[in-house]
């Protein structure tokens, strides 16, 4: 076999890898918007970051001397950030529906690909995203205005989270930010969990959900990135992930039965289309805040 043979067999298994992790990590926050009436969205949040954090604590090595105030901040931060990202999005995928919820959200990391850029097509991408989401948002006045403000927020979350990202991944070696941020994010989440917590809404059936939650919206795909990333580009990676708001719609169609008009199938389609436009057209092969890097660390969104 050639090596242009091997190398393209190379790239399909891993973009066919990451298209996989996007339908795992929308397929999980379709079982959130299953879990959610039944528990509290605390508890889904909290159950999945215990997930996360049985997956990545066997791995982390700490040392006294490492834990000082200057060393930890940016960690410390990223797990603040992350426990409000979770929190917002998963409560206006309550109060939205998944699909509207995940393609107000893709704004974030969205705004900090382009923040930077001075080309008009980027500009004209930008507008174009910002008018997806005021048609998905609708002008009759019936979207829930508190959902549409939680997914905003979800989205300047996930935009400082990946700013965060990148300090961390300076500052600290391996995985260890992001297991510090986990468990900062879990130690918020958990208190408020507990206050909420009905035993009786508790059955197998419930934790079976919150633990395919945590399994697949955060152990699974975030293991698979390092498997991904050695095999596929930094624009394809992030073309790929442009299309997420395209699988969250279908699983919110599929398992929790939300229904789309037009109008909102149309607008859905132009974000996503702004946003693969933006990515796959950049010239600059430096790494961008968009880094797949740094869009695997919000594996943990």
């Amino acid at each position: 076999m050639s090596d242009e043979r091997r190398d393209a067999r190379r790239t399909s298994v891993g973009a066919a890898t990451q298209l996989g992790t996007e339908v795992s990590i929308n397929l999980g926050s379709a079982l959130a918007g299953l879990v959610i009436p039944l528990v509290g969205v605390f508890a889904v949040v909290a159950a999945r970051q215990v997930v996360m954090a049985a997956a990545m604590l066997p791995f982390y090595r700490p040392t006294r001397a490492g834990f000082t105030w200057r060393r930890l901040w940016p960690a410390i931060a990223l797990g603040v950030v992350l426990a409000a990202m979770n929190l917002s999005f998963y409560q206006s995928v309550h109060l939205l529906g998944l699909g509207i919820a995940a393609t107000i959200e893709f704004l974030g990391p969205l705004t900090i690909a382009l923040l930077a850029s001075r080309r008009l097509l980027d500009v004209v991408c930008a507008v174009a995203a910002g008018a997806g989401v005021v048609l998905l948002t609708g002008f009759d006045g019936t979207i829930n205005v508190l959902g549409v403000v939680l997914a905003l927020t979800a989205a300047a979350s996930w935009a400082f989270y990946i700013v965060l990202t990148r300090r961390v991944a300076t500052r600290l070696p391996g995985l260890e930010g992001i297991t510090v941020a986990g468990v900062v994010s879990l130690a918020i989440l958990l208190p408020f969990a507990i206050v909420t917590f009905d035993p009786a809404a508790f059955d197998w059936g419930v934790i079976a959900l919150l633990v395919g939650v945590g399994i697949l919206s955060s152990a699974l795909p975030y293991s698979l990135d390092t498997f991904i990333l050695r095999r596929i580009t930094p624009r394809l990676y992030a073309i790929i992930t442009a299309f997420g708001p395209v699988v969250a719609a279908l699983f919110g169609w599929l398992i929790l039965s939300e229904q789309f008009s037009l109008l909102e199938v149309i607008a859905i389609a132009i974000v996503c289309a702004a946003a693969g436009t933006a990515i796959a057209t950049q010239r600059d092969p430096a790494p961008t805040p968009l880094d797949p890097s740094l869009i695997a660390a919000t594996r943990l969104e």
